[in-house]
């Protein structure tokens, strides 16, 4: 039915084109013929053929008009359906494209407004959504890539602020100790190195490599060499935490140039070892058994009263002077004397006689034997005897008492035979292998330590033992 109507549709604009083309073309030139009278019927029938033409030719273009109309209504309405059906699959496409991140996003809205307000497919279909999408999601991407290079910028910039920092920090505590010049701004270049290293760092890893650790070290320990050798005595102490050793200079550089971690290292103070000599009176069991001699190197140990551990309290030190206790200044002395005499005599007389007789009768023997025997004994004896015993007492406190009041007769040798007689005794007792005084006999011993130690040695003097260097 629709094909009826559009082929009747174009035979009528096929008609009309002709008729155009017709009324197009230029009139032919008249041909003059010579007036016919016309008469009142005939004109009567003209008038009425052309009413009837006109009526006819009427309703034929009204027939024809409302033919095209249907058609055009017709065509309108298909062209409507199939341009909305044409907007669907439109806007399921951009929907198939626009999702995940691109779901909300405003150029897929933009898109449904255009396919929404098209007017034709031709239209329509100047609508690329795949190129709106593509250039919205590299847009997209360059947003992301963008703003991934202003955060990782800003994390950059944050890593830097804070390593320098961290850096300050770190340097910090070697800047604020009394420097010599030349060693502050050798610090002070470094600080200011590691600082533009991290300035000019392009990512967070190129920032974190830069540790001051190791410059810190070698400047530390330059600073700790400058101590030592500032220190006025040879010798200097070395603390660390509870931890007290003597070293002579040398040593305490030896001793920190082979520290590898900044921690450990800073943790030692450098001392200067001033020595001192303090006073003990000690029992004879915590003085090496008292075979100490002026002079020998000793270390110090004490008794942890709280834990019953013992700790050492001063790694180095030196015996001024032992004195031996009063106990040992009193000679006791005895002595005895036995005489006897003891006279014996003894005299001893024997006698003795045998006889025998022998008789043979036959074949039988017969022996008579006789046998007398007399001794005579005298004996005499005397005895005489007689004995003595001694016993004196000295005390070698109150002969050095009279030295030194005058009140005895020839001092100087008395003083000479009295000068080993402390050592003689201990020396007797090594050789003979025999204990003369008491393990409990309480000698005053006076010993040199480093100053710093002698708190340590006062808190612990009821607990002290001394030990002999012998390497």
């Amino acid at each position: 039915m629709s094909e009826d109507i559009e082929a009747k549709i174009r035979r009528l604009r096929e008609l009309g084109k002709a008729t155009a083309e017709q009324e197009a073309r230029p009139p032919k030139p008249a041909v003059t013929r010579p007036p016919r009278r016309v008469s009142k019927i005939g004109s009567l029938r003209e008038r009425e053929r052309k009413r009837r033409i006109i009526i006819g030719a009427a309703i034929v273009i009204i027939i024809l008009l409302a033919i095209s109309f249907a058609a055009y209504t017709y065509y309108q309405n298909r062209t409507l359906r199939e341009l909305e059906k044409a907007k669907q699959q439109k806007i399921a496409e951009v929907n198939r494209y626009f999702t995940g991140e691109l779901a909300n996003d405003t150029a897929k809205f933009e898109l449904i407004k255009q396919i929404q307000a098209a007017k034709s497919i031709e239209e329509l279909n100047k609508i690329d959504v795949k190129k709106v999408y593509e250039e919205r999601l590299a847009e997209l991407q360059r947003r992301k890539e963008e703003e991934a290079k202003k955060k990782a910028l800003e994390e950059l910039n944050k890593a830097k602020a804070q390593q320098i920092s961290a850096i300050e920090q770190a340097f910090e505590p070697l800047l604020a100790q009394p420097l010599p010049e030349d060693l502050k701004n050798k610090a002070i270049k470094k600080l200011n190195q590691l600082k533009q290293e991290v300035e000019n760092a392009q990512s967070k890893e190129q920032v974190l490599a830069v540790d001051p650790t190791p410059y810190l070290m070698d400047l530390w320990k330059e600073y700790y060499y400058y101590l030592i050798d500032s220190i006025p005595t040879q010798k200097v102490i070395l603390k660390k935490g509870e931890e007290k050793r003597i070293y002579t200079k040398i040593e305490a550089k030896y001793v920190i140039s082979k520290i590898t971690d900044l921690g450990e290292l800073l943790q030692y103070t450098i001392e200067k070892a001033e020595m001192v000599q303090i006073a003990l009176v000690l029992t004879r069991d915590r003085i090496n058994g008292a075979f100490l001699s002026p002079g020998d190197k000793i270390k110090i140990y004490a008794k942890n009263g709280t834990k019953g551990q013992y700790i050492k309290i001063a790694d180095e030190g030196y015996v001024d002077l032992v004195l031996l206790p009063t106990t040992a200044g009193q000679i006791s002395l005895s002595e005895s004397q036995s005489e006897g005499s003891t006279v014996s005599t003894s005299s001893t007389t024997s006698y003795s006689e045998s006889h025998s007789t022998s008789y043979t009768p036959g074949d039988t023997t017969i022996t008579n034997a006789q046998n007398a025997n007399n001794q005579y004994s005298t004996t005499q004896s005397s005895s005489d005897s007689s004995s003595a015993y001694y016993n004196y007492n000295v005390n070698l406190a109150e002969v050095l008492k009279a030295i030194a009041a005058g009140k005895i007769e020839a001092p100087e040798d008395v003083k000479e035979q009295l000068s080993q007689y402390g050592w003689k005794i201990i020396d007797l007792e090594k050789d003979s292998g025999m204990l003369v005084l008491d393990p409990t006999a309480r000698f005053l011993v006076i010993i040199e330590v480093p100053a710093e130690f002698v708190t340590d040695i006062l808190n612990h003097k009821d607990m002290i033992y001394i030990a002999k260097i012998t390497g």
